[in-house]
């Protein structure tokens, strides 16, 4: 079942029991979905619509910051409860041990010896943990291994 229609699935039973919040948020969830859809002018492959919910998550993440840092608590909350709800389709994210694992075994495939072998080795990496690691926590560590 692609993460679309799971997604779709989820919707129509919060309908279903009236839980509206987990409602909107998987509303929400679904509408930035087809919106990629629609840019794309294709359904989106699980990948395709991984990333989506990764920008979202980053979203909701940045969102409850500034909410919290502005004094409104309920706003935080709101999100971090869309946050809650938008986790349950990631992927289980990577250990620091296994993604230092596989960022070694990409510089190693590579051949990279510095900073300017960055690009390619994030490349690479980027491609095996797609979904599962955070961009800047792997960029941080490759930099860390590079230097």
């Amino acid at each position: 079942m692609s993460l679309v229609t799971r997604i779709e699935q989820e919707l129509k039973e919060a309908r279903l029991a009236r839980d509206e919040p987990r409602r909107d948020a998987l509303s929400l969830l679904l509408s930035s979905l087809r919106s990629a859809e629609k840019e794309l002018q294709r359904a989106l492959s699980d990948d395709e619509a991984l990333q989506v919910l990764q920008r979202e998550r980053k979203r909701r993440v940045e969102a409850a910051e500034a909410f919290r840092a502005g004094g409104r608590e309920e706003q935080a909350a709101g999100e971090e409860y869309e946050l809650e709800v938008l986790e349950a389709f990631m992927p289980e994210p990577l250990s620091e041990e296994k993604l230092e694992e596989i960022v070694d075994d990409v510089i190693a495939e590579v051949g990279a010896t510095s900073l300017r072998d960055l690009g390619r080795v994030m490349a690479d990496v980027m491609k095996q943990v797609s979904g599962r690691a955070d961009g800047s926590t792997v960029s941080q560590l490759v930099r860390e291994k590079l230097a």
